[in-house]
């Protein structure tokens, strides 16, 4: 067998729900004698062993999964599949199922289809309900094979429910348990194990209601304890009636709540433990089981929650100082399972509860407890304020402010006392006070946490984080939550969480550089980004006064990349804001040095830390931040002059110069601004001579990715942009006829005559020409010798207008009498070549 497309995979599923595989082969289907009927055969492509041979049998339902997987259930829980190498080999199987079935081969599922024709299920439907065989031991067989071949089929499943139902048939069975089990009788067992596992697989309510009753769900245990597979019988009601203990921390007076939770846990304990693993088919078959345990769930939550002198009682003993460690500990257990069973509720249903918990006093109960040395009854207390937090974060915010308030007015109380020695007791009083408030508790487990991997102090950093978030605050008419908290955290709280930051910062390096110590660092200065990021004024006065930038970029000199990458982040989202307060900040204490030192002692290596300073650069010259490129290039230019792997440094000396040039060119600027703040479109038709002189400026002068275009002639009636092109016009008008006299001369032309001249305008009081003479041509201009369609015709000559004080004006006017002056270029034309255009500007 060497086609590929009968090539295969074979699996077998186990009790951890896994695949397993079998090897590979090639598969066929033949008539085998002893099995009679058609099977499917797989020879081991190795040696030619047989590794399936398996019957299709017309009542095994098959499944084609992904066109090239074929899944099917035999015997006891035991699931197969043949993985293909080919759809075209998959296909072919297939087909060979559903022919010995029956079945079209278009279906995927061939239990879906029932081979009963309309009539037949018209009179099946119209029949009397399904006869349960009398229920005794010597019948168990026959009702055994009843309820395995009733399951198939959606209605003879509910034919079989509603004859166990009116029948009371299942507690008949457990009759008949009790009995096989006192005679010891093995077969008996076996049967009333497939009876009732098919009962569950019926997926009914009704049954359930039966089987999970006070006096009927330890013998449903019991018959589930003698699996036919396994040598020796389970012992689940043993464990439950001696091992597993109902431990009540508050007495529940209630007796319907009792009995709701003992059968609660002994549904979840048979659906995680005593069911046998469902196979593929029999997943769906138990969505009643887990909704009957949820509903429970629900149901349970709501008699608790109604039961006031329950809670009351709880959250008395929770706070309560004599109550002793171990029994404190149950209770915050207990309130941390009640939580976690809220999470099944309904939206409506979540919110009362969680206003029941809020209104007995559930965050002072857990102010109380977080105070507490026991790390275990810690633990329990931030997994309950994380379900507050995460459901409902202005709830904890109004708490702490609440409870600031109230120290405040302590505070205010004490220290209106004139005597001295009461005010400083008072002001440590007032201190004790801060460092108790909720949130603070919270950063100060948050910076204790022991765990190496800081696994409680994440928890702990994602809860802060919820509750400073802008985004899920509220604002009303009468208040915003918005500056009230940030406001309260900004003065209580943030001095807490920077502590840690500020005690390790002190020096050029980071006082303690362990891993533990760097982690932690790393939550903090993570937290301060994305205040920086969502808060305004409140964390630009705190960076600023308490120098908070300084002391994080301390940090790039640690040797965990990852924390000197996060001091690296927090100064990027500075800039990234591109505050002028911020960068006054920054070029005042001189904060890139820190960066600098951090690139250059980077060296050459390739990493992180390498492109992470690169791309601050770069920002600053992408964005063409004035005022931190001069601060740059100003201060740190010597050091950076020499990379030249990237042209970033270059770029923002470029950028520094050509600040510098408009500085020292105040009228070229103010000549730049006019045209940037008049762009027009431009468009197809030729352009006149008059709107030329747009284009005469330099094209490295402009700023990158200015463009400049033609005015429209609307805009040119515009008097603020005439003022200034007609004073220019007449300036260029009085020069017209000296630059007649100089292209035409009769004598030799000296170097300053010459026409052919580049333009150098310099930052002295004095401009000058440059010398010596040489044309600048642009090629494919309207002047180059390389533009098409030039002709004989020259471009007109350029002209330089300059003053003491700098460059007035470079204009290409053609006047009224342009045909004089072709003349004249062209009697001139062998003396000079013709210029360009766009003369060059050079600095």
């Amino acid at each position: 067998m060497t086609d590929t497309r009968r090539r295969v995979k074979v699996y077998t599923l186990n009790e951890d729900r896994q695949w397993d595989d079998r090897g590979t082969g090639h598969v066929s289907s033949a008539y085998v004698e002893r099995l009679k009927g058609m099977s499917l055969l797989v020879r081991a492509e190795s040696d030619g062993s047989l590794l399936l041979e398996s019957k299709i049998n017309p009542n095994t339902a098959y499944q084609k999964q992904q066109d090239t997987l074929i899944v099917w259930s035999e015997a006891e829980n035991y699931d197969l599949a043949l993985s293909f190498q080919e759809k075209a080999g998959c296909d072919e199987i297939w087909e060979k199922i559903c022919q010995v079935q029956g079945k079209d081969p278009s279906v995927d599922i061939t239990q879906e289809l029932i081979d009963e024709s309309e009539e037949e299920r018209f009179d099946e439907m119209s029949s009397p309900g399904l006869e349960l065989p009398p229920c005794e031991l010597s019948r168990l067989e026959e009702v055994a094979e009843l309820v395995a071949s009733s399951l198939p089929s959606p209605l003879r499943r509910e034919k079989l429910s509603l004859a166990l139902e009116n029948e009371g048939y299942i507690r008949k069975l457990l009759e008949l348990f009790r009995v096989c089990e006192d005679l010891e009788n093995r077969e008996g067992l076996h049967h009333l194990y497939d009876i009732i596992k098919g009962i569950f697989l019926l997926n009914r309510t009704a049954l359930f209601e039966v089987m999970f009753s006070e006096e009927c769900i330890m013998d449903v245990i019991g018959c589930l304890e003698f699996d036919p597979s396994l040598p020796q019988p389970r012992r689940h009601r043993e464990f439950l009636t001696t091992t597993a203990r109902f431990k009540e921390v508050i007495p529940i007076s209630d007796p319907e709540l009792r009995q709701k939770i003992h059968q609660t846990y002994r549904v979840q304990y048979i659906q995680d433990m005593v069911l046998p693993t469902p196979s593929v088919f029999e997943e769906n078959m138990l969505s009643t089981l887990h909704s009957f345990i949820f509903f429970n769930k629900v149901e349970i939550v709501g008699m608790l929650q109604d039961d006031e002198k329950f809670l009351t009682e709880l959250f008395a003993q929770l706070t309560d100082e004599a109550t002793d460690d171990d029994k404190r500990h149950e209770l915050v257990n207990f309130l941390k399972e009640f939580c976690a069973f809220s999470q099944t509720l309904q939206p409506q249903n979540r919110d009362a509860f969680f206003k029941t918990l809020s209104n007995m006093g559930v965050l002072p109960a857990l102010e109380v407890i977080l105070g507490m040395d026991d790390v275990q009854v810690r633990g329990a207390a931030t997994d309950i304020f994380s379900y507050l937090v995460e459901y409902n974060p202005s709830m904890v915010r109004e708490f702490v402010m609440q409870e600031s308030q109230q120290n405040d007015d302590v505070s205010h109380t004490l220290t209106d006392s004139c005597d001295p020695s009461i005010y400083t007791l008072s002001s440590l009083l007032v201190s004790i006070l801060q460092d108790i408030l909720l949130i603070n508790l919270i950063i100060e487990h948050m910076i204790c946490d022991t765990d190496p991997e800081l696994g409680g102090a994440i928890q702990l950093m994602g809860l802060l984080r919820t509750l400073v978030d802008p985004e899920n605050m509220l604002a009303t008419a009468n208040k915003t939550e918005k500056t009230e908290f940030l406001s309260f955290f900004y003065k209580h709280c943030m001095h807490v969480l920077s502590a840690p930051l500020l005690a390790n910062t002190t020096e050029e390096k980071p006082s303690k550089d362990d891993f533990q110590t760097c982690q932690l660092l790393a939550l903090i200065v993570e937290l301060l980004t994305f205040c920086v990021e969502h808060h305004t004024y409140h964390i630009k006065n705190y960076i600023i006064n308490k120098d908070i930038l300084r002391r994080v970029l301390v940090l790039t000199a640690s040797q965990h990349a990852f924390l000197a990458l996060c001091a690296l982040r927090f100064m990027r989202k500075i800039i990234g804001l591109k505050d002028e307060f911020y960068n006054r900040y920054i070029m005042r204490n001189f904060l890139f040095e820190p960066v600098v030192k951090a690139f250059l002692n980077n060296g050459s290596r390739y990493n992180l830390i390498n492109s992470a300073i690169i791309e601050m650069f770069e920002y600053v010259r992408v964005e063409d931040v004035k005022s931190l490129t001069a601060h740059i290039i100003e201060n740190y230019w010597k050091a950076l002059e020499d990379v030249d792997y990237v042209q970033t440094f270059k770029g923002l000396k470029l950028r520094y110069e050509q600040q510098r040039e408009r500085q020292d060119n105040p009228k070229l600027d103010s000549m730049r601004s006019i045209l940037r703040n008049h762009r027009f479109r431009r468009d197809a038709r030729t352009l006149e001579d008059e709107e030329e002189m747009w284009f005469n400026t330099d094209e490295e002068d402009l700023e990158d990715g200015e463009a400049v275009v033609p005015p429209s002639d609307k805009m040119k009636n515009d008097e603020d942009l005439m003022d200034p092109i007609s004073k220019f016009m007449e300036r260029k008008k009085l020069k017209d006829s000296e630059e007649k006299e100089v292209l035409t001369g009769k004598g030799s032309l000296s170097g300053r005559q010459s026409p052919n001249f580049k333009l150098s305008f310099s930052s002295s009081p004095k401009a000058s020409l440059s010398s010596p003479p040489t044309a600048s041509l642009h090629p494919g201009s309207p002047g180059s010798p390389s533009s098409p369609g030039t002709g004989s015709r020259s471009s007109p000559p350029m002209a330089a207008v300059t003053t003491k004080g700098g460059l007035v004006g470079l204009v290409d006017y053609p006047d009224d009498d342009e045909e004089d002056e072709d003349e004249e270029d062209t009697d001139s034309k062998e003396e000079s070549p013709p210029l360009s255009k766009k003369s060059k500007l050079s600095s």
